[in-house]
């Protein structure tokens, strides 16, 4: 029997059972606000666009829950289980080195996606699970297929934002970027631009 373990503005997440495995259903709900015609096709339009992103950054080497079925009319898509820990959760309780290794880990993922042409849209620690000695990236709902370097900045950013306000060492960030610049050729333009998006928000007079 379907459990729902999440409920977010776009879509309800449920643990289920397909053909005898434990799988994630993701469905994209129906928008009440939006003409019937518009609401279908924007779901629509976002269900095969997910699964495209969470294939293509399979075949970029970067691992995501395998996609089992899409159901179009149902606007959702049943994929694997990754019965991991969140980066979120596992990153402050482990050792300087370890927390080292993981965030290499990240940023060489982070720079595979990037060389694919993906931007995830969502980088946070919370959409990261390790399980198996690898990391999983999942929730690609707010991805999409872009080679610009504001957007590729703009996802570093978000997790940059997320290490930092988070977690409790000040490096994790600088790590990650050791692991991008190995992955990813034109490093040091995101960094530059992440330093900008960064400058903008700090320079930004509040009202």
């Amino acid at each position: 029997m379907a459990r729902l373990i999440q409920r977010g503005a776009e879509a309800e997440i449920c643990l289920d059972t397909w053909l005898g495995r434990q799988v994630v259903v993701k469905r994209r709900v129906p928008k009440p606000y939006r003409i019937a015609e518009i609401d279908d096709l924007l779901r629509r339009q976002r269900t095969r666009k997910e699964v495209m992103l969470l294939y293509e950054a399979r075949c970029a080497g970067v691992a995501t829950p395998v996609v089992y079925d899409v159901d179009l009319e149902d606007m959702a898509i049943t994929m694997q289980h990754i019965d991991g820990q969140r980066v979120k959760d596992v990153i402050d309780t482990l050792n300087g080195e370890e927390q080292r290794i993981l965030c290499r880990s990240i940023g060489e993922n982070v720079g595979r996606l990037h060389r694919g042409g993906i931007v995830h849209g969502d980088l946070t620690t919370s959409n990261l699970i390790c399980w198996h000695d690898h990391i999983f990236f999942i929730d690609f709902g707010l991805g999409e297929k872009n080679e610009g370097t504001e957007q590729r900045g703009v996802d570093l950013h978000l997790l940059m934002e997320a290490l930092t306000a988070a977690h409790t060492n000040p490096r994790l960030f600088a790590w990650v970027m050791e692991g991008y610049t190995a992955t990813f050729p034109d490093a040091e333009t995101v960094r530059r631009t992440v330093d900008d998006i960064a400058s903008r928000g700090r320079y930004t007079v509040k009202p």
